[in-house]
Parts: C-alpha cells; sequence; structure tokens
C-alpha cells in the first residue's frame, strides 16, 4: 500500500481508535496522542492498533510526536482549551473532526443523513434508523454511540448519524445530503461559551449544504424558523402545516405534505411512543423516509414497530396499579417539561433532579403545576429546585437521598404515573443517565417481581 502520510489522532477515546483503524486502512502512517492514561477498556483496540503500525503516547503531548503530521483528527470530547489545540496551531497542523473523516472516505456523500437539536436527536436517529432498514442497509451511528467511522467498514446505504454540538463545532467539512434540526433551546453553554456559539456550532451542517440537498427544521422553534432563510437547501418543516413540503398532527394523526400530495401517514394512538415531543421526532422520522424515496405503507409499518429507546419516554413497567416511565436523557428543564406535558388529567409523581444546570425553572415549575401531582427531589439541585417550586405555589414536594428511596416514595403515594425526568445531569450520584436510568428501572423491577 502507497503511504499517503502522516495522520495525527487526538484522543484515544471510542471515536479516536475507530479514525485511527480508518487512517491506517486508507495508508496513513498514524499517531495517537492521549493527555491522560491509556484506559484498560480500550487496551485491546490499542493492541490491534500498535500490531497494525499506530504509534502511541499517552500523558501529554509532545511536540516531536505530533510534527509533521499532514491533519489532525480530533475527538468530540477533547475541550476546546486543550493545550494541544494550541500546539497543533503553532505547528500550522489542519484539525478536522472523526466526523469529517468519515464523510471524506465514503464515496457516496448522499448517503449521509445528519440529525441534530437540543432534545429528540436520538429517538429521531433511532426511529430514522429503523424505517429506513425497511428498504436500505441503514445504520445508526455518530453521538448515539457508534463512531461513524467504523461504521464505514460495514459499507451501508445509509449512515444515520447523530451528530452532536461537540461533534459540529470541530467538523468543517461534513455535509449530510439530508439534515435535521429537532429544536433548540439553552444547553452546553459552558463548553461552547455563549448560546450564539452553541447555535453556530449547530448551524454548521446547514450552512455547508447546497441546493441539492435537503434541511428539515422544527416549524414550532422561532430561532430555526429564522434560520431557515439562510439555508440553501429545500428546507421542509415538521409541525407546522405550510403550503410546502411539510409534515404536521391534524385531528389525532400525522399528515404528510409533499409535492403535489397531502395524505395521512399514521394515528398516533397506533404509534408506541407517547408525548407530542415524540411525535415532533416521528415527524422529522417521516419527511426523511420520505425524501429517501419510501412509500407512507413502508413508513407506517416501520413507526408501528418502533420503541423508544433506552431512558427516554420509556413506560417499562405496571406495578399496584402504577405505571413507570424512565426518562433519565431528560438531562436539561426543556426535555423534562417535553415529558410532563406529555401527561394530563392523570395523578403524576415526578422524580427529579441531579447536577444543576443553573437554567431557567421558571417553565418547568409552569408545567409541574399544570401536569404533576407531588415532585420528589433527589441530588444537588434538589434545593433550588425546591425553592423555584415554591415561589410557583407548589408545595407537594419531598426530598429523598437515594434513588432507592425516592421510589419507595413515589410508590407510597399511589399514583397513576411515576415519571423519571430529572431535567438535570446525573453526575452528582451516577457515571451517567444510563446508569441513572438503569438503577431506576432495576429497582422497580425488583418491586414487580416479588
Amino acid at each position: 500500500m502507497v503511504i499517503k502520510g502522516k495522520a495525527l489522532v487526538v484522543g484515544c477515546s471510542l471515536s479516536g481508535l475507530a479514525a485511527a483503524k480508518l487512517l491506517l486502512s486508507e495508508g496513513y502512517v498514524v499517531f495517537v496522542t492521549e493527555y491522560g492514561k491509556m484506559q484498560d477498556k480500550y487496551s485491546a483496540e490499542v493492541t490491534e492498533l500498535k500490531a497494525l503500525g499506530a504509534f502511541f503516547e499517552f500523558e501529554g503531548h509532545t511536540k516531536d510526536f505530533i510534527a509533521g503530521a499532514d491533519f489532525a483528527v480530533t475527538s468530540p470530547s477533547v475541550p476546546n482549551e486543550a493545550f494541544i489545540f494550541k500546539l497543533l496551531r503553532e505547528l500550522n497542523i489542519d484539525v478536522i473532526s472523526e466526523l469529517d473523516l468519515a464523510y471524506r472516505v465514503v464515496e457516496d456523500k448522499n448517503s449521509f443523513i445528519g440529525i441534530t437539536g437540543t432534545n429528540g436527536k436520538t429517538t429521531t436517529t433511532s426511529a430514522v434508523a429503523h424505517i429506513l432498514s425497511k428498504v436500505f442497509r441503514a445504520v445508526a451511528c455518530g453521538n448515539i454511540g457508534l463512531p461513524p467511522c467504523s461504521v464505514v467498514f460495514e459499507n451501508p446505504d445509509k449512515y444515520v448519524t447523530e451528530v452532536s454540538s461537540f461533534q459540529l463545532e470541530k467538523s468543517s467539512e461534513f455535509r449530510p445530503h439530508i439534515a435535521c434540526w429537532t429544536n433548540f433551546t439553552p444547553d452546553h453553554i459552558t463548553w461552547h461559551g455563549s448560546l450564539e456559539a452553541y447555535f453556530a456550532a449547530k448551524s454548521k451542517m446547514f450552512l455547508n449544504q447546497t441546493e441539492s440537498d435537503f434541511a428539515i427544521l422544527n416549524g414550532q422553534d422561532k430561532a430555526l424558523v429564522d434560520f431557515s432563510s439562510k439555508c440553501k437547501a429545500r428546507v421542509l418543516f415538521f409541525d407546522l402545516e405550510t403550503e410546502k413540503d411539510c409534515a404536521f398532527v391534524s385531528e389525532g394523526s400525522i399528515w404528510l405534505k409533499y409535492g403535489d400530495v397531502k395524505e395521512k401517514v399514521i394515528n398516533i394512538e397506533d404509534s408506541q411512543l407517547s408525548g407530542h415531543h415524540n411525535y415532533q421526532n416521528l415527524m422529522c422520522a417521516i419527511l426523511i423516509s420520505k425524501v429517501c424515496g419510501l412509500d407512507i405503507e413502508t413508513i407506517r409499518d416501520g413507526i408501528k414497530s418502533f420503541k423508544a429507546p433506552e431512558h427516554r419516554m420509556e413506560k417499562f413497567a405496571e406495578y399496584n396499579g402504577i405505571t413507570f416511565y424512565n426518562d433519565s436523557k431528560a438531562t436539561n428543564p426543556e426535555s423534562a417539561i417535553a415529558a410532563i406535558d406529555a401527561f394530563n388529567s392523570k395523578n403524576v409523581v415526578l422524580i427529579a433532579g441531579g447536577r444543576d444546570k443553573l437554567t431557567s425553572l421558571a417553565e418547568f415549575c409552569d408545567s409541574v403545576k399544570e401536569h404533576i401531582t407531588s415532585v420528589i427531589l433527589i441530588g444537588e439541585a434538589a434545593a433550588r429546585f425546591k425553592q423555584e417550586l415554591l415561589l410557583k405555589n407548589f408545595d407537594r414536594i419531598y426530598e429523598e437521598a437515594t434513588m432507592e428511596l425516592a421510589v419507595d416514595k413515589a410508590i407510597s403515594l399511589s399514583p397513576d404515573v411515576v415519571l423519571l425526568s430529572p431535567a438535570c445531569a446525573s453526575f452528582d450520584m451516577f457515571s451517567g443517565y444510563e446508569e441513572r436510568g438503569r438503577v431506576f428501572k432495576e429497582y422497580v423491577l425488583s418491586k414487580v417481581s416479588k
């Protein structure tokens, strides 16, 4: 194989290792630099890549190791202020993202579908991949947990790519043929530095598009409606009936208007998802699937068989007349509001709290007052959440030290529904929202099995 040059990979993570393997297959000499120690969980992959010829350095970045690289591929988890980026600028080494690398390598650029947004990305990505798999070899990848660079070896027809702002901030080349923006609300401000910078990162893949591409935007999000005028791509709105191509809810059904045809796709009661935010996710999936050429019957069948991903409004148990929902992925107030608003005329106990993101709780408290009977608070944010709820004259509040005690208290209140939708990050008590959701589910299911 002809050696193409030296490629540097920044970060020995899941995406970094996938990038290194792809670069080796493309004929590059690969150097992987990691600021921290090698993690045991990656030892097998590192050993394999070393055997293939890759070089590694850990516990720091050295100029001699980095110098001479033709370009660098960075993992999305490497912070913007990291020393390595200053060093790369000094050495005039261009930086691309792992997402950019996959896009460079794949010949059929139209095979990429990009899905971003503050909330709803994973559900939408999963739904799109599920529906498209009825016709294509479609793989859900990206921020959902599977690096696009590793998917390249599978040679799928469609790369259904969940794209985070962290990935997009460091991307310059990625231009999906179909790009979808589910919504935009304040989040990750500390990482990006400002709300404007967060929006700018999200907008990148849309601004890269051309007239031959498609941009699917939330018709109920003013920021995205305003942004649509900057898109060169053909714009399709969801959750808004317009004169042009769109998807919307009317009379208990999701409708599609595409070209000269307007038709009912599915009754919302025939899907396995709950809440208007999930119906928005399905509208995105319908539009993407239609653009990809699927007929309505195939789309409808796909929606009927699609289940919500774990930790996202996941209905998982019934016990003593109580239905339990795991929405641990609701790591900000806006996402929790979407879950809370899905319940009307029911006795609902909400378990919330965790590591506070210090965003406004005004709308969250309004939704709680309208839809929730009692709130059980856990974690570091409990005091502020309680204070804000009391200011709104909501006083049916309990505080518990652990998830297990919170579940016990919720059951003792004999509600119709117990909803875990924390509106907070999880790192005060858990390794991530996944562990938080699993602990919740496992404890509830232990009750059910007795």
